[in-house]
C-alpha cells in the first residue's frame, strides 16, 4: 500500500498540467499529420477510380471469344476495384480519427481537470484497470531494494529517465491501514492552527488520503486526532502564541490580503506554512518591522529588473 501511494504520487506529479498541455499539442500535431494523410488518400482514390473505369472500358471492348485476353483484363479490373475499396476504407478510418480528436471544449475541460489530478486519481469511478493502464503508459519498470526498515524504489520511465523513492516498511504488528507518519505530523501541526472542519479541506486539496484511501471529513479528522491523542484546536490558541493568519494580519495593518501575500513573497514579512495551501502563520511582532511599515506607506517598490518598464500615463485634457 505504501509503495502504491508513493508511486501514484510521483506519477501524478509527472502528469502535471504542463504534461497534459504537451500531450494535447502532440494530439494536434497528429491531427495535422492525419489530415495530410487523408488528402493523399483522397488523391490516390481519385486516381484509382480513373484506373478502374479505364480497366472496365478495356474489358468491355475486348472480343469475348478471346478468353485469354478477356481473363487478364477482368483480373486487372478486379484489382483496380480492390484498390478503390481499400482506399475508401482507409479514408473512412482517417475521417473517424479526425472526428474523435480533442475539440476546444474538451481541451478546456481537460486542462480544468488537470488542476485536481489527485481527486481524479482517487475518484470512485476510476477503476483499478484504468490506473494500471496509466502506470504502464508512463513507467517501464519499478526496481525495489529491501533494506531493514525501508524500501528503496527506482522508477524507470518510458522516456529513459529514472526517479528514486524511499518508503518505510511496516513494523512488526503494524497493519497496512495505519496512516503514515508524515500525515500524522501534518495533522498535529494543522491542529495547532485550525479546527477540524478547516483541516479536512486542506488535506483533501493536498491529495492526502486516510489509511483506507478515503477523503477527509470533519468526523474523520476528529477520530484521527482521538486515536493519535492530538489535542483539538482551542479558540484563541494562536492569539496566546501571538500568531496571526493572513486575514488577521491584513485587518491589523488595514490592507488587503494580497498586500500581505506580496510582502511575504518579497521577503519583507516573515511567515511560515505547515504545507502548501495551509494558512500563512505570521508573528504579531513582525508586523511592526520598519521594512513592513515602509512598504505599506510607500507602496510596493518598482522591480529593478531592466526588462520591466514603467508606462507613463497622461491625464485627459
Amino acid at each position: 500500500m505504501r509503495i502504491d501511494a508513493a508511486v501514484s504520487a510521483e506519477v501524478l506529479r509527472a502528469i502535471s498540467p504542463l504534461a497534459i498541455e504537451a500531450a494535447l499539442k502532440l494530439i494536434a500535431e497528429c491531427k495535422e499529420a492525419s489530415s495530410e494523410q487523408l488528402r493523399q488518400r483522397e488523391f490516390a482514390l481519385e486516381q484509382a477510380h480513373y484506373e478502374a473505369k479505364h480497366a472496365r472500358r478495356q474489358y468491355d471492348a475486348v472480343d469475348p471469344d478471346n478468353r485469354l485476353v478477356a481473363g487478364e483484363l477482368e483480373r486487372r479490373w478486379n484489382d483496380c476495384l480492390a484498390t478503390v475499396a481499400r482506399l475508401e476504407e482507409q479514408i473512412r478510418s482517417l475521417r473517424n480519427e479526425e472526428s474523435s480528436a480533442v475539440g476546444d471544449d474538451e481541451r478546456v475541460t481537460l486542462m480544468a481537470l488537470a488542476g485536481d489530478l489527485p481527486a481524479l486519481w482517487n475518484d470512485a469511478a476510476a477503476s483499478v484497470e484504468t490506473r494500471k493502464r496509466i502506470l504502464r503508459a508512463v513507467l517501464k519498470e519499478i526496481v525495489v531494494t529491501v533494506e531493514p526498515g525501508r524500501l528503496h524504489l527506482v522508477l524507470h520511465w518510458q522516456g529513459g529517465d529514472h526517479t528514486r523513492l524511499e518508503v518505510l516498511k511496516n513494523r512488526s504488528g503494524q497493519n497496512r491501514f495505519k496512516t503514515d507518519a508524515a500525515t500524522e505530523q501534518l495533522v498535529c501541526e494543522l491542529a495547532r492552527l485550525l479546527p477540524d472542519h478547516s483541516i479536512a479541506p486542506v488535506l483533501n486539496r493536498l491529495g492526502v488520503r486516510s489509511a483506507r484511501g478515503q477523503t477527509w471529513t470533519q468526523l474523520r479528522v476528529r477520530n484521527f486526532r482521538s486515536v493519535h491523542r492530538i489535542p483539538v484546536y482551542r479558540e484563541g490558541e494562536r492569539e496566546e502564541r501571538h500568531e496571526l493568519i493572513l486575514t488577521e494580519a491584513a485587518n491589523r495593518l488595514g490592507v488587503s490580503n494580497m498586500t500581505i501575500v506580496r510582502l511575504i513573497r518579497d521577503g519583507l514579512l516573515p511567515a511560515r506554512q505547515v504545507c502548501p495551501r495551509a494558512p500563512y502563520v505570521i508573528r504579531e511582532s513582525d508586523l511592526d518591522a520598519p521594512a513592513v511599515r515602509q512598504a505599506i506607506t510607500k507602496g510596493r517598490p518598482v522591480s529593478s529588473d531592466p526588462r520591466q518598464e514603467s508606462l507613463p500615463f497622461q491625464g485627459a485634457d
